[in-house]
């Protein structure tokens, strides 16, 4: 399993995203992504209270920890990388964390606007 082309949404080498911890589908800390990781691992989203309170409620526990899986549970400031349609799906809840557009992997882009990952880039 080979990571496909590691080019951000911006069309620059893509940028780390989280070392702290470790995230991304290839857990290199990069938003890399192949035809094996059907839940697109792409956008580098910084996480927030509310989102974490939103992913948990739709069934996607980030904040607990899981001591089995070595996964610490995540907290508000931690970069990681999300699954492009449960980034979307928290956009249009108006509960979407910030984005790392630099981190971001082009990929997401089949899923997410350019436009909407701009709107809630960790930079402006």
């Amino acid at each position: 399993m080979e990571p496909e082309d590691s080019v951000n949404v911006l069309g620059d080498p893509l940028a780390l995203c989280g070392t702290d911890p470790v995230t991304g589908f290839f857990r290199d800390g990069h938003c890399n992504t192949c035809a094996a990781d059907q839940g697109s691992h792409t956008v580098c989203a910084v996480m927030t209270a509310e989102f974490l309170a939103f992913s948990k409620y739709v069934g996607n526990d980030l904040s607990t920890p899981r001591p089995e899986f070595r996964f610490a549970g995540l907290k508000p400031g931690d970069s990681w990388c999300l699954c492009a349609s449960r980034f979307l799906q928290a956009h249009d809840e108006g509960c979407a964390p910030k984005v790392n557009l630099a981190a971001t992997h082009r990929r997401a882009l089949e899923i997410v606007s350019l436009e909407v990952l701009r709107e809630n880039s960790a930079a402006s």
